[in-house]
């Protein structure tokens, strides 16, 4: 039923949608945890209006809302088992979709994590416009979530689990910004800085796409 639900609301997308998600300003942002990059997402969105999009929280919405895919979904991650790359893109295209008629553009927050997610987006929903790289060190990254740590009470959040999500990051982010700079979009933040010394670099990023 899942399945037949999903085919007939793509077949009732206005093809006007369709073609302003195309021309629309799409901005794939990506930096490790602790780099900031969900802040600066958000003083993005309230100074240019973009519309902010994480996978991770768009499966989160869909487990919890008890419909068929979110049943199927919450079934392969009790399993432990990764989400197939098409849910997520369908999820991502239709929550595009929804907002394209109002939106200024769109950030797709840590996305693509590999090169095949990059390549299967753009076929699928639409080319990217450029990709934020919000580049903090690893020091300062294992810092600022330990630093986290101390209200958080996250359990992934000590030295060694933080230390095994940083080599995850760089293992598989090297490829995807290795591409994206053979385009040219690749547009890298110093993220050493204060929020707002970060946010400088990133308007100047935003402003090209005039």
């Amino acid at each position: 039923m899942g399945a037949a639900c999903s085919s007939i609301s793509k077949s009732k997308v206005p093809t006007k949608e369709q073609e302003k998600l195309k021309k629309s300003k799409i901005i794939f942002v990506v930096g490790g945890p602790g780099s900031g990059k969900g802040t600066q997402c958000e003083k993005i969105v309230a100074k240019y209006g973009y519309t902010h999009l994480s996978s991770g929280d768009l499966l989160r919405a869909e487990v919890k809302s008890g419909s068929a895919r979110g049943k199927k979904l919450a079934e392969i991650m009790e399993k432990g088992e990764l989400v197939p790359l098409d849910t997520v893109l369908d999820m991502l295209k239709d929550a595009m979709l929804a907002k394209v008629a109002k939106s200024s553009g769109f950030l797709i927050d840590g996305y693509p994590r590999e090169v095949k997610q990059g390549h299967e987006f753009e076929k699928k929903i639409a080319p990217a416009s450029l990709l934020l790289y919000i580049d903090a060190g690893a020091e300062t990254m294992t810092k600022r979530l330990l630093k986290r740590a101390e209200t958080s009470g996250r359990a992934d959040d000590n030295a060694e689990t933080i230390k095994k999500r940083l080599d995850t990051y760089y293992k598989a982010t090297e490829p995807v910004i290795a591409m994206y700079e053979g385009r040219g979009i690749v547009r890298k933040i110093n993220a050493e800085g204060s929020v707002d010394q970060v946010f400088e670099q990133v308007c100047a990023a935003l402003d090209t796409l005039k």
